[in-house]
């Protein structure tokens, strides 16, 4: 049997995206296909992750997390699963670190309940901000998508108001979010919780111009 150790440095051999310096993926050989790819920002517990990659075999996902616990908790589900079309980068996504990602090469990235950071003073962390759309566009494919949740009301608006602002981006429901879940939604851990506690989710989704 082998022990938490070994089961982590087994994992990070199969499923770690190893970047070097100035270095720009090719997904072909990290995933050995040439299946579109879909990134998750914020992977957490890896709940959504894992079981979006079972629901969509025919797609290459990579989660992306910067925080040591919740990578290692990652690589240990993905140990059991021994899912192919699943990696992970532990890197900050930034202007300076995004070229590892070739340019309009993600077909979809996904916030699942980012940091709503809810104190005025704390704004300036929120995931979402103009310079952090930019990002997202430079990645994404002519017509790729970004799915958005969170259950902060506040932090919904202020979502749909940066996307509002833009000309890059165009929303997929009128008022720029839904409550209602898709076909196939999977539900977090955290998701089901807080709606217990009544907050309900708003839903957004924007296709890349």
């Amino acid at each position: 049997m082998l022990s938490d150790k070994e089961i982590l440095e087994e994992s990070k051999k199969n499923f770690e995206i190893r970047i070097g310096e100035d270095e720009v993926l090719n997904f072909q050989e990290v995933f050995g296909n040439e299946l579109p790819v879909h990134i998750e920002i914020g992977s957490g517990r890896g709940e959504f992750l894992i079981k979006i990659a079972k629901q969509s075999p025919d797609i290459n996902f990579i989660g992306i997390d910067l925080k040591e616990k919740r990578v290692k908790t990652l690589y240990r589900k993905l140990f059991k699963e021994k899912l192919k079309n699943v990696r992970i980068a532990k890197i900050y996504l930034n202007e300076e670190s995004i070229h590892f990602v070739p340019p309009n090469s993600i077909e979809k990235i996904y916030l699942q309940h980012p940091d709503p950071w809810p104190k005025k003073r704390h704004f300036h962390r929120r995931i979402i901000q103009h310079s952090f759309i930019d990002i997202m566009h430079k990645l994404l494919t002519h017509g790729g998508f970004v799915d958005i949740a969170t259950d902060h009301e506040d932090y919904a608006f202020w979502i749909v108001e940066h996307f509002m602002e833009r000309q890059d981006f165009i929303p997929i429901n009128k008022k720029g979010f839904t409550r209602e879940t898709d076909e196939g939604h999977i539900e977090t851990y955290f998701e089901k919780k807080k709606r217990e506690e009544g907050f309900e989710p708003y839903f957004m989704k924007y296709r890349s111009k």
